[in-house]
């Protein structure tokens, strides 16, 4: 053998080396390597301290020696209970009319489907104040639709209890839809349409086929909606106002305590941050990735 052949043999022996064990060792040290960049590291850990340092600082500053005092208040009480009743309103009124929404944009084709979809979710990115005027604008006493209701029926939304409620779920229903219509279009359509060839009605095969099928995102998303309307503040603020025993939730309640009592103020806190965990602990497999 020439040593041209030689050169020849040993650079394909070294290429073919390289193919079966080079880079295949490179992709391992890779895969396997843990590090994470300093780039991106400092700014996640900032990240995470902006959104967990303040969340601390409300753990700190809680007067626990008064806190039993703080939290068993005729006012905390009042409110708590007006917050839960009106929430929970709000969440009923939302699956009601929510569900069958999240079932038309999931299911049926038709003109102008992107555009409702976005008008559903703006409420998601609307400024709750600004919810609150629209929903003065077109239920008040003088509103577009308001104005009916009291002049042939004498219901008046604004500043009443019921008012509390219509805001919150102005807010809140967004959120149960997103996810319901999420749901449906996760669903096999094939069950459906099964229903209808063994004759079911549209609206049969709709409550005994479709409703136990996305009874998961049903419950995840009235849950959802039920969390946003408990803390709920500048739509309530702005339509039903700020009334005592009436139209005061937690929320309000903690803003007007700021003002003149910041303990208070702190503990009712604690009763929300204490709710909002207590609802992320509900979703946890829905929404969060195990790990």
């Amino acid at each position: 053998m020439t040593r041209t052949d030689v050169s020849l043999t040993d650079g394909a022996g070294a290429a073919a080396g390289t193919l079966r064990g080079g880079p295949r060792r490179r992709r391992v040290r890779m895969s396997g390597d843990r590090g994470v960049p300093l780039p991106l590291l400092v700014p996640a850990l900032i990240g995470l301290a902006f959104l967990v340092v303040p969340l601390i600082a409300l753990l700190v500053r809680t007067p626990w020696r008064s806190l039993p005092e703080q939290l068993t208040s005729a006012e905390v009480w009042q409110a708590l209970e007006l917050s839960l009743i009106c929430a929970t309103a709000a969440t009923a009124v939302s699956v009601v009319i929510g569900v069958p929404l999240a079932w038309l944009l999931a299911r049926i084709d038709f003109p102008g489907r992107g555009l409702v979809r976005a008008l559903v979710t703006l409420p998601l990115v609307l400024p709750p104040v600004v919810g609150g005027v629209a929903l003065l604008m077109a239920l008040g006493r003088n509103g577009i639709v308001g104005t009916y209701l009291d002049s042939w029926f004498g219901v008046t939304l604004p500043f009443t209890t019921a008012g509390v409620v219509v805001a919150e779920a102005f807010v809140a229903m967004p959120f149960l839809v997103i996810s319901v219509e999420g749901t449906l279009r996760a669903a096999d359509p094939r069950y459906e349409e099964a229903a209808a060839t063994l004759g079911a009605s549209r609206f049969t095969a709709f409550r005994r086929v479709t409703l136990p099928l996305i009874a998961p995102g049903i419950a995840a998303g009235a849950v959802l909606a039920w969390a946003r309307a408990l803390g709920e503040f500048g739509a309530t603020i702005t339509f039903a106002g700020n009334f005592p025993g009436r139209t005061q939730t937690m929320p309000l309640a903690v803003y007007l305590a700021l003002q003149s009592d910041p303990e208070a103020a702190i503990a009712l806190s604690l009763v929300l941050l204490a709710v909002s965990i207590a609802v992320l602990a509900g979703l946890r497999d829905r929404w969060m990735t195990p790990g």
